[in-house]
């Protein structure tokens, strides 16, 4: 499996996901003209990827400083699929960074943990 690296742009967050290494990370604002377009192909990526994990530890880093409505149903679709991966037998970590005013963000990582129980979700404060 080939890993994805995108860097950011003024509307998409940097994609480093690794995984050969069982690493993924996202980080920077999200809103892309056509959100499925650009979170489409990272999410049948992580599907192959996936797929073939078997008691794998997976390790999230989301750094988000902003996404919008529609970004947000397909980081959703992603987290969805670690979810059935966790349920599957993987261990993942998602660590989701936000900023210590930022109660929106914070408040999205906390609904995560909710809808996704089946992963082990770290709010870290970025100070």
């Amino acid at each position: 499996m080939q890993n994805v690296y995108l860097a950011a742009t003024s509307a998409t967050p940097e994609v480093d996901f690794r995984f050969d290494s069982h690493r993924m990370s996202l980080k920077g604002e999200s809103y892309p003209e056509n959100a499925q377009a650009f979170y489409g192909p990272l999410l049948d990526a992580v599907g192959s990827y996936l797929a073939a994990c078997r008691g794998a530890n997976i390790q999230i880093d989301v750094q988000l400083a902003y996404f919008n409505s529609s970004s947000t149903k397909l980081l959703m679709s992603l987290f969805e699929q670690f979810n059935q991966a966790a349920l599957a037998g993987n261990h993942v970590v998602v660590n989701w960074f936000h900023d210590e005013e930022d109660d929106t963000i914070l408040e999205f990582g906390e609904e995560i943990a909710e809808d996704y129980p089946a992963l082990e979700l770290l709010t870290q404060a970025l100070v």
